[in-house]
C-alpha cells in the first residue's frame, strides 16, 4: 500500500495533479508566500494557544496536546495533527490555517483525514473538529460526520490509484487556484 499523508486530502481535493507531482513526477516546488507566512505565524499561535481559554472551541475545560504524529497502517496515512483538544466532551482535532478566506471543502477533507487518525489511536468517534483561521484568529467548527469520513477515505483510494497508474488528472476547473500554485509551471497545458 501507498503510504499517503492527511495534507493529501486537502491538496487532491483543492487539485488533484498536487498529489501527482508529489508522488509521480517529484519536482522542486516554489514555496509560497501563503507556505512561508503559514509557517511563521504557526510558531506564534503555539504560544498564544497555550494560554489562551478553550471558550472560542466552545468548550469549557480541556488539555491541550501540540503537534501530534499519528499513523494508521491500515489506512496507510499519516500526519502531524497541529492539535488535539481533549475534553469530557470528547476528542477534537484542531487545523491552523493561514488564510484571509473562509475555510473550504478540501481543508474539511484535511480534517478528516486527521479525525480517522484520532479515532483509530484513542478507539472514540469524533464528530466535530475545528479549524483556527491564523489572521483572523477565528475558529470555524466543522460537523465531521460519516458520509465526509467516507468520502475521505474513497479519496485516499482514488489517490492511490492514480499513483499506481502514473495518469496525470484534470487540471482543477477553478483556474484562480492556479495563479499561486507551486507547481504551476509544470502545467504546460494550462499556461
Amino acid at each position: 500500500m501507498i503510504d499517503l499523508r492527511v495534507n493529501d486530502l486537502k491538496q487532491f481535493a483543492y487539485c488533484q495533479r498536487i498529489v501527482f507531482y508529489q508522488y509521480v513526477m517529484p519536482v522542486e516546488k516554489k514555496v509560497t508566500f501563503k507556505m512561508a507566512e503559514g509557517k511563521r505565524a504557526e510558531d506564534v499561535i503555539d504560544k498564544l494557544e497555550k494560554r489562551r481559554s478553550l471558550r472560542g472551541y466552545r468548550l469549557a475545560e480541556g488539555v491541550r496536546h501540540f503537534h501530534l504524529w499519528l499513523r494508521s497502517e491500515e489506512l496507510g496515512l499519516s500526519g502531524k495533527l497541529d492539535l488535539l483538544i481533549e475534553s469530557s466532551q470528547g476528542l477534537f482535532p484542531v487545523d491552523f490555517k493561514y488564510t484571509s478566506g473562509r475555510p473550504q471543502k478540501n481543508h474539511l477533507y484535511q480534517l478528516c483525514g486527521y479525525a480517522l487518525l484520532v479515532e483509530e489511536a484513542y478507539k472514540q468517534p469524533m464528530t466535530h473538529g475545528f479549524i483556527y483561521l491564523i489572521p483572523p484568529e477565528e475558529v470555524v467548527v466543522f460537523d465531521l460526520t460519516q458520509q465526509y469520513k467516507e468520502e475521505a477515505r474513497s479519496m485516499l483510494e482514488e489517490m492511490r490509484e492514480m499513483i499506481q497508474q502514473e495518469q496525470m488528472p484534470e487540471p482543477t476547473p477553478v483556474r484562480s487556484r492556479c495563479a499561486e500554485c507551486e507547481y504551476r509551471n509544470y502545467c504546460g497545458d494550462i499556461f
